[in-house]
């Protein structure tokens, strides 16, 4: 079994430090998810494919994928706060260059590249710090959090779809950016857990009173906690393998339900207004579908990577379903199932990273994770938009996604299964220990 933190707080200012992750979800994801209402704005502004259009949210995705072992290496030499700060100047910064609008190109290197750096340096230490200040309340802390980009992305849908209507789609980035500057007040807000290897050691050294030597002599001689340094070497490990693998299709189907909705509803005659309600019923259930997984979690009635499993069953079945909706009503419901369990599989799976690696390995397990996942959430919007465009219809990208997630499933049992027979390994290795430590000890007691 893997160490834990030293003493998380479960609780205290941890809870400040969930509510400032909260935000920062809120003004980085929710951001991405709800891009898919500029989708038709730019499309037809430069006159391009759907495919060549969604490479703008590929760079995103996969920036922000490719940021993550950067942006956790520099929360493991500096701070999460600092990480936070940076990343929430270089959204404002995409968006601000994004508005001027000139050429295809030029969106992928703003409103792609620094929005999706933005958006990793903003988004990574966040839910990193979050794990570090809660052990037992860590699910249902990370599916608070989380819920950020749900409560946002609702409001940000009927929001955005009014700022595009008023100042076009080019003053919208610019105000957009303007908001996601609020991600530096959050960073302020969190500072590193007192118990926590996250401080420097001269920082510990400076807690201990001058004149308690003992204390002093006892964290000498305890380990460190965590490495200070970024450990590539997780990538040899199976289990961390195997569950990058599910990272990688899973990314290849998250992104493109969200993208692909708006022009779905279009294509069905739906008006722009009910359009983006639909977005905001998606936020809604997407929102009750992470706490109410999370407290579900909490409770450990079953095993948290079974429930991912699960869920994610649940997500591709509904996946399958979405496609079958004619008129407003019935899209309006399938996307109803496709958020709900959506929100339940983000809520836990950044918890079940942890339990496959530990604590102490986990600043570095999600910066690998991202990088890795990064080639999932980079070709699956395009792949998307090239059947899309083949098939000359949205659905075929809505059951490309949901046959992915599928196959993602395999890999998670897979995973269940190879920490099971190792498990079961160690008991049969301690079981000779365990006996013959009892004959003598039953030898004396015979004696006695």
């Amino acid at each position: 079994m893997q160490a834990e933190d030293s003493n998380p707080p479960d609780g205290g200012y941890g809870w400040v430090v969930v509510v400032s992750a909260f935000m920062v979800m809120g003004l980085t994801v929710a951001v991405l998810k709800t891009f898919g209402l500029f989708f038709v704005e730019i499309q037809q502004h430069f006159d391009e494919l759907a495919s060549t259009t969604s490479w703008i949210t590929s760079v995103t995705i996969a920036v922000f994928h490719l940021g993550a072992p950067v942006a956790s290496s520099l929360c493991v030499q500096y701070t999460h706060r600092t990480v936070v700060i940076t990343g929430g100047l270089l959204a404002f910064s995409g968006m601000a260059l994004g508005c001027f609008g000139l050429n295809m190109v030029w969106m992928y290197a703003t409103t792609g590249f620094l929005q999706g750096l933005g958006i990793s340096f903003s988004w990574t230490p966040a839910i990193s710090i979050v794990s570090h200040y809660f052990s037992k309340k860590r699910a249902l802390a990370n599916a608070i959090a989380s819920a950020g980009e749900c409560a946002f992305a609702f409001m940000f849908g009927p929001f955005f779809q009014w700022l595009i209507s008023q100042y076009g789609w080019k003053g919208a980035l610019l105000i957009i950016g303007g908001i996601q500057l609020n991600i530096c007040v959050c960073g302020v807000l969190m500072r590193p857990p007192a118990s926590s290897c996250l401080l420097e050691a001269s920082h510990c050294e400076a807690e201990t009173p001058p004149g308690n030597s003992a204390s002093r002599r006892e964290k000498e001689d305890k380990p460190p906690i965590m490495h200070k340094t970024f450990n590539w070497m997780l990538v040899r490990r199976p289990e961390f393998l195997l569950y990058a693998i599910f990272g990688i299709l899973a990314a290849m189907s998250f992104f493109v339900p969200p993208l692909f909705l708006v022009p779905l509803s279009y294509s069905l005659g739906i008006d722009e207004p009910w359009t983006a309600s639909l977005l905001s019923i998606l936020a809604m259930v997407d929102f009750g579908g992470r706490l109410l997984c999370g407290w579900y979690a909490n409770l450990r009635v079953i095993k948290t990577i079974h429930l991912l499993a699960m869920t994610i069953t649940l997500i591709s079945t509904s996946l399958m379903l979405l496609p079958l909706a004619s008129n407003y009503l019935s899209l309006a419901i399938f996307t109803g199932f496709y958020g709900f369990f959506f929100g339940t599989t983000v809520a836990i799976h950044i918890t079940v990273l942890a339990d496959v690696v530990g604590m102490p390995e986990f600043d570095s397990a999600l910066g690998l994770f991202m990088l890795i996942r990064s080639t999932g959430g980079f070709v699956g919007p395009p792949f998307a938009g090239l059947i899309v465009d083949m098939a000359g219809d949205y659905r075929a990208g809505f059951y490309m996604a949901g046959a992915t997630l599928v196959l993602s499933a395999g890999f998670l049992i897979i995973l269940d299964r190879l920490q099971q027979r190792k498990k079961r390994g160690r008991k049969i290795r301690t079981r000779p220990e365990m006996s013959t430590l009892s004959y003598p000890s039953l030898h004396i007691l015979k004696h006695q």
